[in-house]
């Protein structure tokens, strides 16, 4: 299966033998219909993401089956396709070319986690949340609905920061090596991509899975960091041991960085009455989660625990909030996403 989509599709030569699919008023019946009547052996123009959808999911097996952008004469793969849409609700169709502005992407595992990182951008590195889409984000914008996703902006130069939640550790680099062709393809680039992930079993297994997945894609690996074309590439390993004799920590999680702010801040000793009753009726220790939702009761806010962490980080001291991600060994790779140390040298000043 060849799918051409893009604007030039006229100058390929597979053009003169495809099918110019006709999409305007295919509803979804007659499109799984159409689809279902197809060998794999066709080639088909199209503009529709519904129907890109429905040959992706049917033809994802096997590196023949590919999506080919005319305007530039790449191909991703329709298993890459598949998962561009399903995972990032990635618009295929294109379109992403010409000047954007300065941007990082920011993977991580999940819903909580975007909420704390999206909090620490907003609280260290002066950036807000923005209506405004570079064209090199547009990508994301065309299609993307997602209440848990961000896109925020620094007002004083123009620079942005997306933070996009995967799905476990195993997302975050498929999301990051999906991302990377997706750039190659569609002729787009941001100047760096944050992976962050859990430790897991340690931090050298950690590493070697984002550096696997790169030099699947080809990219240089340099003394301090990784390159694709003009892009850098930065692995955000969290995990940062917790130890308690009320709480039982197993396993890194963004958890941890949590506990320790909010020892910290000194929330942790008004909710430890309530920890020990608590660990005695259950006759355990409690699990980092658990003492996450008491310590939300605590602080009195009624929403949901992403919500807690986006809300406690920004309200917590930016000595404490940065003490925490020096000793996890997050601060530098963050700065370096948010052009943090530039616009620190330039101005004279190093608050963060």
């Amino acid at each position: 299966m060849r799918i051409i989509t893009g604007e030039k599709y006229e100058n390929l030569r597979e053009a003169p033998s495809a099918a110019l699919f006709p999409e305007y008023g295919k509803n979804r019946e007659k499109l799984m219909k159409f689809v279902g009547t197809l060998k794999g052996n066709e080639t088909i123009v199209t503009a529709s993401l519904e129907l890109i959808d429905l040959l992706a999911a049917r033809f994802r097996k096997g590196e023949e089956n590919v999506l080919i952008y005319s305007d530039t004469g790449n191909s991703l793969n329709l298993k890459e396709v598949y998962e561009l849409r399903k995972y990032l609700d990635f618009d295929v169709r294109g379109g992403f070319s010409g000047e954007g502005a300065r941007a990082s992407v920011l993977f991580v595992e999940g819903k909580t986690d975007a909420k704390f990182f999206k909090a620490v951008f907003k609280k260290l590195f002066e950036f807000k949340e923005s209506r405004e889409v570079p064209q090199n984000l547009m990508f994301i914008e065309r299609v993307f609905e997602r209440d848990n996703f961000d896109i925020l902006k620094r007002t004083s130069d123009g620079t942005y920061v997306a933070v996009i939640p995967s799905e476990g550790n195993s997302g975050v680099i498929r999301n990051l090596g999906n991302f990377i062709r997706a750039m190659r393809t569609f002729d787009f680039s941001v100047e760096r991509i944050g992976a962050a992930v859990d430790i897991d079993e340690d931090r050298d297994s950690a590493l070697q899975s984002i550096e696997g997945k790169l030099a699947q894609v080809g990219a240089r690996k340099g003394s301090h960091e990784h390159r694709i074309g003009k892009t850098e590439v930065i692995p955000l390993v969290i995990g940062l041991p917790f130890e308690d004799e009320l709480i039982e920590w197993k396993k890194p999680t963004v958890e941890d960085l949590m506990l320790h702010l909010i020892e910290r801040e000194g929330l942790l000793d008004r909710i430890r009455p309530a920890l020990g009753v608590l660990n005695g009726s259950l006759g355990r220790k409690l699990t980092p989660k658990e003492v996450m939702y008491l310590a939300l009761s605590a602080y009195g806010h009624w929403g949901n625990l992403e919500g807690f962490y986006e809300l406690f980080v920004m309200r917590s001291r930016f000595r404490n909030l940065k003490a925490v991600l020096r000793e996890a060994g997050l601060m530098a790779g963050l700065e370096r996403l948010a052009f943090w140390e530039k616009k620190a040298r330039a101005s004279g000043t190093g608050r963060p």
